[in-house]
């Protein structure tokens, strides 16, 4: 019987080769979609979930209340790593670190030099005992006990000793910066699954009490906070995270910091749990060479593949149900030769897993030439072989399940439902003109469709302004080259400067700190006194030279630029000068803002311009000289305005690269230009409208395959209609009307409702930008143009065909 069923199933598949091949390409597009969509949803939620007790593992971070705002910061004041061990209950474990970074590391007895290592950091013994490693060698009891120890891992450590047998290498020393030693204590298998929590090398805490950073860890001030300095620990079976934050509350208001209750500041410890950590927008992740991923987007990305799905089942339905008025006489005679409804029903629910099996296996091939074209924008670890994979063969199989219970069920009830006598005799014909659920169906696809491409123009327009918005400081040829932190000569900054301007092709230099947009976010509390008033504001602070403004065109509103030696001076920004009470920038000239008890005369006013990305608006900004410049410069960067075409940059670029490895040999050269680190902000803005855009590509694409299904099915069964219209006299033009009118009916209604649908979406999307875009008209106007287009077109094809056709073929068989 069985057989049977996929017999008769080919047949009719094979019958009806075009409705067929229709609805095999919309089901495998939209099956495509949604596996390459699975591959990025589960990549991304499948960091660090394999280690033990992970539900129970937790981040202690420190959020911030302040009158100007709320900050968040992912790291610990010093003083809370004693303290979770000793006034802290219902927990198992805790275990601090601190990222440290340094310039060089290097095998004790090796030559090769590594320039700027990653992934190390300093740490303790109970790291170990929440993170679970496989040790190939040492022991984790002692492998951190006192100063001078390291463990590697198993790649770290073939990286410093190639080709030794991991047993030999432990006991051999490495060195940081030429100055601290630390022996190989233990060393650790890598991680095989995903995770975050990616360290490579990880030195003794005790360690830290010879570097720069002893202070930031061992202090026992609670007014201190680094990100660098985390902390993580692991809950009791019988605590809540509940009752540790209450904890933690009580500790915040136990350690209240002088400065903070002057200023009118709150501070709060809080947990965020293992499992938000790869998605962290606001705490911050270790790998800075990415962003974090985005729930949101994903999320975003379920729905899309929903909606694609959606859309390929939504043809299967019209299609088949507007076959049924064909295959009614079919129908009729099974059910007068005794074919129950149940043996009907599961007839077509075999022809739908037929069609639906075709697709998804080419589906999969198409995924593969997918995931291929675009390697660079997935994640690395997004592969085809993760298709081989339990849970992905499990979600093809449910997929294919639902796909074949969703599109196939209603049509074979539908015409399971005819009644023998009037399937006969062809009565199905008169009422099948209704068509009621076609055409919400109809509707549906192209309100998807249309919400689609109206996103897609909007997203893509906020993203144009964005990068063609007047930040208020040049970005054309303009770069900046960082210098090693770790060499505090201003001397040698100083000789870079000077002869990069000898060069011919270069226009202006600069000493200073970060460019003027960045993505540094750190702020210092200011004071300024206003007769017996006491303002109080977070300012960011920007170090640099009096070239700077120039290099950058920063326009100075009032009073002059700020000196580079050591008198302690400012220039400050509009936004700042608005903040403290100001209207007219010559007014604030004279005053003194204190920084860290530290009082420095504002001597300029210069005109705002854009810090960050343009989700974050101008914020309090002062600009002061490098009064620090004998003990440790803070001018790490050097700014350069290019002259000249740009054929000629890449000699100048090199010539710049010549003469940094003569001033710092054996330093690694990076140069960035503003554009490009100004693009990179929207970085997730491009994967937003990439995204977008291929969905309504595919959306289009299997709503235009729907509709030209039925145009077909229409024009057919309206053949005769068309063969006497025309023996009367109708026109071509009058038939392609006739025939057009509906479709077009159906779309204009699915514009009407994807316009408030799309408009309100996009309208919170861009409530996150202090800068934005407007929700012009004509974005939602030619949005519906165009679909109106393409609908037009795919419908005149086929009716302008059929309406040409010699009516006495079409009356013939009357």
């Amino acid at each position: 019987m069985l057989k049977n069923y996929f017999k008769i199933a080919w047949r009719n598949i094979w019958k009806n080769k075009l409705f067929s091949a229709i609805n095999i390409i919309s089901l495998a597009i939209g099956l495509s979609a949604s596996f390459i969509i699975s591959l990025m949803v589960y990549y991304e939620f499948s960091f660090d979930t394999f280690h033990k007790d992970g539900d129970r593992i937790y981040r202690v971070v420190t959020d911030f209340e302040t009158p100007q705002g709320n900050l968040k910061n992912g790291g610990v004041a010093p003083p809370m790593r004693i303290a979770a061990r000793e006034d802290l209950t219902g927990i198992d474990q805790s275990a601090y670190f601190f990222n440290w970074w340094i310039s060089e590391s290097k095998a004790a007895t090796g030559e090769q030099v590594f320039q700027d290592p990653q992934k190390i950091i300093l740490t303790e013994a109970s790291y170990f005992d929440i993170f679970q490693y496989n040790w190939l060698a040492g022991s984790k009891a002692d492998a951190l006990q006192g100063p001078n120890k390291v463990v590697l891992t198993r790649k770290r450590a073939l990286q410093y000793f190639p080709n030794t047998p991991l047993a030999v290498i432990l006991g051999k020393t490495i060195e940081y910066n030429t100055e601290i030693q630390a022996v190989v204590s233990g060393i650790v298998e890598d991680f095989d699954k995903r995770s975050d929590l990616f360290f490579d090398e990880f030195v003794s805490l005790e360690t830290a009490k010879q570097t720069d950073s002893k202070d930031q860890i061992f202090s026992d001030s609670w007014g201190m906070t680094n990100n660098a300095s985390q902390l993580y620990i692991k809950i009791s079976k019988n605590s809540t995270a509940t009752q540790i934050k209450s904890q933690l509350l009580t500790l915040s208001e136990q350690h209240v910091d002088a400065d903070m209750v002057k200023y009118n500041n709150k501070r709060t410890f809080n947990l965020q749990p293992l499992s938000d950590l790869h998605f962290d927008q606001e705490y911050g992740i270790y790998d800075y060479t990415r962003q974090e991923a985005n729930k949101n987007i994903l999320i975003s990305l379920i729905f899309i593949a929903i909606f694609l799905l959606l859309l390929g089942s939504i043809n299967f339905i019209n299609l088949n149900t507007a076959q049924a008025t064909q295959r009614a006489k079919e129908i009729g005679i099974r059910k007068t030769l005794g074919s129950s409804k149940k043996q009907l029903v599961i007839q077509f629910l075999g022809e739908t897993f037929l069609l639906t099996l075709v697709a998804a296996f080419s589906s999969v091939l198409l995924s593969i030439l997918a995931l291929k074209i675009f390697d660079d924008f997935v994640a690395e670890g997004i592969t085809p072989m993760l298709m081989a994979t339990p849970w992905f063969i499990a979600l093809m199989i449910g997929l294919i399940v639902i796909i074949t219970f969703l599109s196939g069920f209603y049509p074979g009830l539908v015409l399971s439902r005819f009644k023998p006598s009037r399937a006969l005799k062809g009565a199905l014909i008169r009422s099948e003109n209704k068509g009621s659920l076609r055409k919400i169906l109809t509707v549906s696809q192209f309100v998807i469709a249309q919400s689609f491409v109206i996103a897609t123009l909007l997203v893509s327009k906020q993203i144009y302004f964005m990068m063609h918005s007047d930040l208020g400081f040049r970005t054309d040829a303009v770069a900046y080259i960082q210098t090693p932190w770790e060499d505090n000569s201003v001397n040698k900054r100083l000789i870079l400067e000077n002869e990069i301007k000898k060069l011919p092709d270069v226009s202006k230099v600069s000493l200073g700190g970060m460019p003027p947009a960045s993505y540094n976010r750190a702020t210092r509390m200011g004071v300024l006194k206003k007769g017996n008033q006491e303002l109080t504001e977070e300012i960011q602070l920007l170090n640099a030279d009096t070239d700077y403004l120039d290099v950058y065109d920063i326009d100075i509103l009032a009073g002059r630029k700020a000196l580079n030696d050591t008198i302690e001076e400012y220039v400050i920004n509009e936004t700042g000068m608005r903040a403290f009470g100001f209207q007219n920038p010559e007014n604030i000239l004279g005053e003194y803002i204190e920084l860290n008890n530290n009082k420095k005369l504002i001597v300029g006013v210069m005109k705002d311009f854009k810090q960050r990305s343009l989700k974050s608006g101008v914020i309090p900004l002062m600009l002061t000289g490098d009064t620090s410049r004998e003990r440790r410069t803070k001018f790490n960067n050097v700014h350069i305005v290019f002259g000249g075409t740009s054929e000629n940059w890449s000699k100048t670029i090199a010539q710049v690269e010549e003469i940094y490895k003569n001033i710092y040999p054996g330093e690694a050269f990076k140069m960035t230009f503003i554009d490009e680190s100004i693009a990179d902000f929207y970085r997730q803005e491009k994967q937003i409208a990439t995204l977008l855009k291929w969905a309504t590509g595919l959306s289009v694409i299997i709503g235009c395959l729907g509709l030209l299904g039925l145009v077909i099915h229409t024009t057919e069964r309206r053949t005769k209609e068309i063969g006497v219209r025309k023996v009367l006299g109708a026109t071509v033009a009058q038939l392609n009307l006739l025939l057009c009118k509906d479709f077009l009916k159906l779309i204009a209604v699915a514009f009407l409702i994807a316009v408030p649908f799309a408009g309100w979406g996009i309208q919170n999307w861009l409530q996150d930008y202090a800068f934005r875009t407007e929700m012009s008209w004509w974005v939602f106007a030619l949005s519906g143009l165009v679909m109106l287009v393409l609908a037009l077109v795919i419908i005149s094809l086929k009716t302008l065909s059929t309406s040409r056709k010699n009516p006495v073929n079409s009356l013939r068989t009357e």
